[in-house]
């Protein structure tokens, strides 16, 4: 008798909709065919078929990283969204600020005195 396993925690199952694939799947493979199979018919002539399947194979990786990458939960935008806000958004050195409750006191000191 075959024995399959059930995983304990069932939030990560992920619901299949056709051909066992997730809707996020269907949805990036057929946005991948629809770009990369007019692209290769339509070099297919002038730059024969080895070049065709090349540039057809690399128009369509983004989409098949988009459906299938992921890592602790998070799609593959999701985390070129953070790498992104890291490296280019954020600044490099955060100083460390605090706000010193006695030098409040004494500017508020101050300005009682200006007024």
């Amino acid at each position: 008798m075959a024995y399959v396993p059930v995983p304990k925690d069932l939030t990560k199952v992920k619901t299949k909709v056709m051909f066992n694939l997730t809707r996020r799947q269907l949805v990036c493979f057929t946005a991948g065919a629809l770009v990369g199979v007019p692209l290769f018919l339509w070099l297919r002539g002038p730059a024969g078929n080895s070049m065709a399947a090349m540039c057809m194979m690399l128009v369509m990786m983004p989409f098949f990283l988009l459906a299938m990458y992921e890592k602790h939960g998070q799609p593959l935008e999701k985390i070129v969204g953070n790498i992104l806000k890291v490296a280019v958004i954020r600044p490099k050195q955060r100083p460390y600020q605090t706000n010193n409750f006695y030098a409040v006191l004494k500017r508020q000191e101050m300005l009682d005195k200006e007024v």
